[in-house]
C-alpha cells in the first residue's frame, strides 16, 4: 500500500480517507432522516441520534487528518489538463465541502452543548462548546439544518463532476481517486 501521491492519482491514505469519510457522511444522513420514522422518545430514535453525533465528530476529526495528509502531498495532475475556469470552480467547491465537514459537526455540537446534555464520543465525555442555552441551541439547529441541505447540493455536485470528467471530458479526475488496482 502506497500512501504518497504519484502522478498517477492519490495515495492509498488520501483515496480511504475519501471514501471512508462519504461512508461516514451518508451513515450521518441515514441517521437524522431514519430518526423521524420512529416516535420521540423511543430507543431506535434515541440511538439513531445518538450514531448521528458519534459519525459526525468522527468526520471532524477525520477532516483534519485529511486537511494534513493533502497538505503534505502534492496534488496528482489532471490530464488532459482542464481549462482554468474548470480548475478554479473544482478549488472553490472543494473548499465549500471541506468547510462543511467542519462547520456541520461544530454546529451540532454547540447544539447539543446549547440544549444542556452531555457529548459523548466513544465513551468520553467531551466538554461542552457553550453554556446551556435553549433558544440559541435552537437557532444554531436552524443554521446547522440549512447547512445539512447545502451538504446534499455540495456532495451531489462533487459526485456528479467526477462522473461528467470520466465519462464526457474524458480525463483523469475520477481515476486519480480510485485505487491503483481499479485505475
Amino acid at each position: 500500500m502506497n500512501s504518497k501521491n504519484g502522478p498517477a492519482g492519490y495515495g492509498s491514505l488520501l483515496i480511504s480517507l475519501h471514501w471512508l469519510m462519504l461512508v461516514l457522511i451518508v451513515l450521518v444522513y441515514a441517521c437524522i432522516e431514519l430518526r423521524e420514522l420512529y416516535p420521540k422518545g423511543s430507543d431506535v430514535r434515541n440511538a439513531l441520534k445518538s450514531w448521528h453525533y458519534l459519525l459526525g465528530l468522527s468526520v471532524f476529526i477525520l477532516v483534519w487528518l485529511r486537511l494534513v495528509a493533502r497538505l503534505m502531498t502534492s496534488t496528482p495532475p489532471i490530464v488532459p489538463a482542464p481549462p482554468r475556469w474548470q480548475t478554479r470552480l473544482a478549488s472553490i467547491s472543494e473548499l465549500a465541502i471541506y468547510l462543511f465537514m467542519i462547520a456541520m459537526p461544530l454546529l451540532g455540537w454547540l447544539i447539543v452543548s446549547a440544549d444542556n446534555e452531555a457529548v459523548m464520543f466513544f465513551g468520553m465525555k467531551l466538554p461542552a462548546l457553550t453554556a446551556a442555552n435553549e433558544p440559541l441551541a435552537e437557532q444554531i439547529e436552524e443554521v446547522h439544518e440549512v447547512v445539512g441541505n447545502v451538504g446534499y447540493f455540495l456532495i451531489g455536485l462533487h459526485a456528479a463532476a467526477a462522473l461528467v470528467h470520466h465519462y464526457v471530458q474524458r480525463d483523469n479526475t475520477l481515476a486519480r481517486m480510485l485505487p491503483r488496482s481499479s485505475r
